[in-house]
């Protein structure tokens, strides 16, 4: 294997990339995030790495803005993906000021994927090690849309995926509880998911809501906390109910 995981641009034997596996692999490496799409609403979750003490938090973000209806949300190496945003960036106003239209999230998906995918096929450079999730607002139809992208250059569409670290525990809790739904309820399950893996409750999950009407919104702290007491909540209702089955059913 050692000849061949040093050039980004030599195929192994057996047909594999090894500089963009181990991409893969740093994605893997990375802080979970979360996407939910519902009818009306799209939600990114991301979990917070703790800052210190004397940090300004707000230059730890995993969530960004691309455009007034499009923003991101990535696992990986946090430098690979300010240059990545960037470039998303500019050809969102670039895309304005030559079409005279706000880009569609499959365009900036597109966009995204591709410029990724020209890192595993040229000498002298390496692959981005970052996976992203991109939701937004078609302009057009209003309809509502998530999209991943992986270091690979790949696209897909989705209803609620999650990347980065445990994303596979993730993953399995919305296959297994995802409805399409609305506002507040889209919110909880991509809390709800977060929670499956990360500690601390609401300390360390940050959440973006975004809306067609209002664009993309940052939950404050208290506010997440808040949903968060009321999920711990039910969990502990239901854990009664269950008690008390039982205590019936042993009685008699």
């Amino acid at each position: 294997m050692a000849r061949y995981d040093r050039a980004i641009t030599v195929f192994s034997p057996d047909g594999h990339l090894f500089q963009v596996e181990y991409a893969t692999e740093a994605v893997s490496k990375g802080t979970t995030a979360v996407g939910v799409r519902g009818t009306d609403t799209l939600v990114l979750g991301v979990e917070k790495k703790s800052t210190a003490k004397l940090q300004d938090a707000r230059t730890v973000r995993k969530i960004h803005r691309l455009d007034s209806h499009v923003a991101l949300a990535f696992a990986g190496l946090t430098a690979d993906a300010r240059v990545l945003v960037n470039r998303a960036r500019v050809e969102c106003q670039s895309h304005r000021l030559t079409v005279e239209d706000p880009v569609t999230v499959e365009y900036i998906a597109r966009h995204i994927a591709g410029v990724q995918q020209r890192y595993t096929q040229s000498g002298g450079v390496r692959p981005f090690g970052i996976s992203t999730l991109i939701i937004g607002f078609d302009p057009h139809t209003g309809r509502p849309s998530l999209f991943q992208t992986e270091p690979a250059g790949t696209f897909t569409e989705w209803k609620a995926n999650a990347t980065g670290r445990n994303s596979k525990t993730v993953r399995e809790y919305l296959e297994k509880n995802y409805v399409e739904s609305d506002g507040d309820n889209t919110v909880k399950l991509a809390v709800k998911a977060l929670l499956e893996v990360v500690e601390s409750g609401g300390k360390n999950i940050e959440v973006a809501v975004m809306t067609r009407d209002k664009g993309l919104r940052i939950m404050a702290e208290s506010e997440v906390e808040t949903i968060v007491a009321g999920i711990e909540a039910e969990k502990a209702a239901a854990e009664e109910a269950k008690k008390a089955g039982r205590g019936e059913r042993t009685a008699s």
